[in-house]
């Protein structure tokens, strides 16, 4: 899964929202460190802060989608179709094991995960072996071959 948000207290909502990941979907196996990332798509948006996770879930897909959308609306999510804009919280379900699902409002794996670095970094942090069902290539492949150019650097906060 990754997390992130660009809104609000940063570092603060992705805690919450591992938090409470943990007690409604399962639990954190490995996490990455937290990433300072440039927006895709847009010039106008503050940086996101990410990071991904993977968890042990006994819920099937589309009722862990259901528990991420609930955690995402907890956390002052506020859904205004504008896509790429700023938010407090997004997860995404980039995979679940080597499941390929396309439905209406899920598809696994994540169908650009392997266009954005601020994806790819932070997941091949804790999963570069990881073989991409669908393209047959691990994730540290997937980040050598990605074009994107925007800037991804770990997070590194400022103490007062």
């Amino acid at each position: 899964m990754l997390l992130g948000g660009n809104l609000g207290d940063r570092v603060l909502n992705i805690e919450k929202a591992k938090q409470l990941i943990e007690e409604r979907a399962g639990l954190i196996i490995r996490e990455s460190a937290l990433y300072e990332t440039e927006p895709w798509g847009t010039t106008e948006s503050p940086f996101f802060l990410n990071c991904t996770i993977l968890i042990k879930t006994l819920l099937e897909p589309d009722d862990l989608l259901n528990v991420l959308l609930q955690i995402e609306m907890e956390l002052g999510r506020i859904r205004t179709g504008k896509i790429n804009g700023s938010r407090t919280m997004d997860i995404d379900i980039l995979l679940y094991g080597q499941r390929v699902l396309d439905s209406e409002y899920l598809q696994i794996p994540h169908p650009r995960m392997h266009l954005r670095k601020f994806v790819l970094i932070p997941l091949n942090s804790i999963a570069s072996d990881f073989v991409h069902p669908v393209s047959g290539r691990s994730i540290g492949q997937l980040l050598g071959s990605c074009s994107d150019d925007l800037l991804v650097n770990e997070y590194e906060p400022v103490l007062l």
